[in-house]
C-alpha cells in the first residue's frame, strides 16, 4: 500500500471534491450556469433596447428638449431629482431599517420578534400605487403644517426655503413615500445578516464586561458591515427606479432645486417617463428611452460601487 495519496483535484470554482461528479451534480451545475447565463443576456438585451432605441435622441434639434436646449440639459435636472428623492428615502430608512432589525435580532423577545418582522416584510407586499394614493391623498394633506413649521423656524436653509405648499405634495412628501417603500427589503437584509453574527463574539464580548450596546457595535456591526451595505444599495436601488408612487405624488417640473417644500419640485427619470411616455411623439419617445438608458447605467454603476465596497470590507474581515 503506498505511503502517499493523491490529494483530491480542485475545480475551476475552487471547491474539491474526493470523488468524481455524479450526474445530478453535473445537473445542478447546468441548471446554476444557465440561470447565470439568462440574467446576464436579460441586462445585456435590456441595455442594447436601450441603446438602440434611445442613442439617437442624444442628438435632436434643440425644440425637441425643451424647456432645455441639449440632451445634457434636459436631463440633468432629472437625475438631479431621482437622486434628491432617493437620498431622502435613505436618509429616513436607514436608521429605521437598521434599529428595526437590530430590535427583531437581539432585543425583542422571540413571541414579540417573529409578529413585528412578518408586519415588516408584509410592508414589501402592498403595490407601488396604494402607496401613490395614500402618499397623494393622504400623508400630502395631513404633512402640509409639517411642512410649514419647517418653514417657519428653519426657512434660513436652502432645504426649507418655501414657500411651502398648500397642497403637502412635494419632493419631502415624495421622499418618505419613498422611504416606507426602501424600508423592507433594507430591514429584511440586515435582520439576516444581525442573526448570523457568530454566537462566540457576542459572548466573547459580554463576558468581557460590554454592554448589550457595546456589543453590538464591537461584535455585530464589524460582522454584518457588507450585507449591511449590500441592503442599503438595494433599498437606494428600488428608491431610484420608482415610477408610479413617485408620479402620483408630485406635481414636478425638470427644474434644479433644493428646495423640499416649495410648490415647484425636480422630477425624477421614472415619473418623467411614466407620465409623458403615453402621449409624446416617436421623437419625444426616443428621447425618454435616451433618458431610461441614463438612468440603467447610473444604477449599474451605484451597485457596481456598493458591492465593491462591501468586497473590500469582507476582505478586511478576513484577515
Amino acid at each position: 500500500m503506498s505511503a502517499t495519496q493523491t490529494p483530491p483535484k480542485a475545480d475551476d470554482t475552487g471547491l474539491t471534491s474526493s470523488r468524481p461528479h455524479g450526474r445530478g451534480d453535473r445537473v445542478f451545475r447546468g441548471i446554476a450556469v444557465a440561470s447565470g447565463l439568462v440574467i446576464m443576456l436579460a441586462l445585456a438585451g435590456v441595455f442594447v433596447f436601450l441603446a438602440i432605441e434611445g442613442l439617437p435622441a442624444v442628438s435632436l434639434d434643440a425644440g425637441a428638449y425643451e424647456p432645455a436646449t441639449s440632451f445634457l440639459g434636459y436631463v440633468g435636472p432629472l437625475v438631479f431629482g431621482t437622486v434628491l428623492a432617493a437620498l431622502i428615502a435613505l436618509l429616513v430608512a436607514v436608521p429605521f431599517a437598521i434599529g428595526i432589525a437590530l430590535f427583531i435580532s437581539h432585543y425583542a423577545p422571540r413571541r414579540l420578534a417573529a409578529p413585528v418582522a412578518y408586519l415588516i416584510d408584509l410592508l414589501a407586499a402592498v403595490p407601488s400605487v396604494v402607496y401613490g394614493l395614500w402618499g397623494g391623498r393622504e400623508l400630502a394633506k395631513n404633512i402640509a403644517g409639517f411642512q410649514s413649521w419647517l418653514h417657519d423656524w428653519f426657512g434660513w436653509l436652502p432645504f426649507f426655503a418655501g414657500p411651502p405648499s398648500a397642497s403637502g405634495r412635494t419632493i419631502l412628501t415624495a421622499g418618505l413615500v419613498l422611504a416606507i417603500m426602501v424600508l423592507p427589503i433594507t430591514t429584511a437584509i440586515c435582520r439576516e445578516v444581525f442573526a448570523r453574527t457568530p454566537r462566540l463574539n457576542e459572548e466573547a464580548a459580554l463576558a468581557l464586561g460590554a454592554t448589550r450596546w457595546e456589543m453590538v457595535r464591537y461584535a455585530v456591526f464589524p460582522y454584518a458591515r457588507s450585507g449591511m451595505i449590500s441592503g442599503v444599495m438595494l433599498g437606494l436601488g428600488r428608491a431610484l427606479g420608482e415610477t408610479m408612487a413617485v408620479a402620483m405624488v408630485l406635481s414636478a417640473s425638470p427644474i434644479v432645486t433644493l428646495n423640499l417644500i416649495s410648490t415647484e419640485n425636480p422630477a425624477t427619470i421614472a415619473s418623467n417617463i411614466a407620465v409623458n411616455y403615453a402621449e409624446s411623439t416617436p421623437e419625444q419617445q426616443a428621447l425618454l428611452i435616451a433618458t431610461g438608458l441614463v438612468l440603467f447605467a447610473f444604477t449599474f454603476g451605484v451597485n457596481f460601487l456598493a458591492r465593491y465596497v462591501a468586497g473590500r470590507s469582507d476582505r478586511r474581515m478576513a484577515k
